[in-house]
């Protein structure tokens, strides 16, 4: 997708936040819980005849790791979901800077937890414009509590559900244009939450300066090249006025 928006003619910054790629945690030395937990894996995997590759298992580590990235982040003051707020922040101060972009046209997509990440973004940098969220919307409250294990600590930040619902955060200043894609079957969030947000967030933005669109299509939790006609599209629409 970022090839794609850099080819079309946007400045594009697709980084690695606290946790991901470069921001991530060594684990060829686990912690001694994430140990145990690998042997488990291991023995099943040696049962099973199943031989995952060095990327397969650094990706259940790193899930299993999360909870205790997320206790140490609480210890510190912060949260998991903070520090990555923390990194895409400055990244968009980064991107804003670069020549040839304008911080009047600054916009945000992600997929899933990167959709997750890009409400985040929205609600906290008043300077984004316009912003696609694929297969991260629900309210809370259909959630609760079957779907909360699908997702990570991105997403369990203490008392965010506290005061407002999930597609509140989305609405940010409601000055901004929107686009959420949903996958009527996704395996990570309940049908009932996803009309729900759909209708929460149209409702919010009636009457704003900013705008909403929401797009229900069939099938699993997934960006294909179909979502991703339907982002490039928006983005070109919203941020080339």
């Amino acid at each position: 997708m970022a090839d794609r928006l850099a080819r079309e003619g946007f400045a594009v910054l697709a980084h690695d936040a606290f946790g991901w790629g470069s921001r991530g945690f060594r684990l060829d030395e686990p912690p001694w819980r994430l140990e145990s937990t690998l042997a488990a894996y291991r023995s099943h995997w040696s049962l099973t005849g199943q031989h995952p590759g060095p990327d397969e298992v650094y990706d259940i580590a790193a899930a299993e790791h999360e909870a205790t990235v997320a206790k140490y982040a609480g210890v510190m003051g912060t949260s998991f979901a903070g520090a990555v707020a923390h990194d895409d922040l400055t990244a968009l101060e980064v991107l804003a800077a670069m020549p040839g972009v304008d911080r009047g046209r600054l916009g945000v997509v992600g997929f899933s937890g990167g959709g997750g990440r890009a409400v985040h973004l929205a609600a906290l940098a008043p300077e984004i414009s316009a912003g696609v969220v694929i297969c991260m919307m629900s309210t809370f409250a259909a959630m609760f509590p079957a779907y909360l294990d699908a997702h990570s600590w991105l997403l369990a930040t203490p008392g965010i559900g506290r005061d407002k619902e999930w597609p509140e955060y989305a609405v940010a200043r409601g000055l901004h244009h929107q686009l959420v894609l949903y996958a009527e079957d996704d395996e990570l969030f309940p049908r009932k939450g996803m009309h729900d947000a759909d209708a929460l967030l149209r409702r919010r933005f009636n009457g704003a300066r900013g705008t909403y669109r929401g797009v229900m299509l069939p099938g699993p939790h997934r960006f294909d090249r179909a979502m991703q006609d339907l982002a490039a599209a928006f983005l070109a629409g919203t941020l080339a006025r």
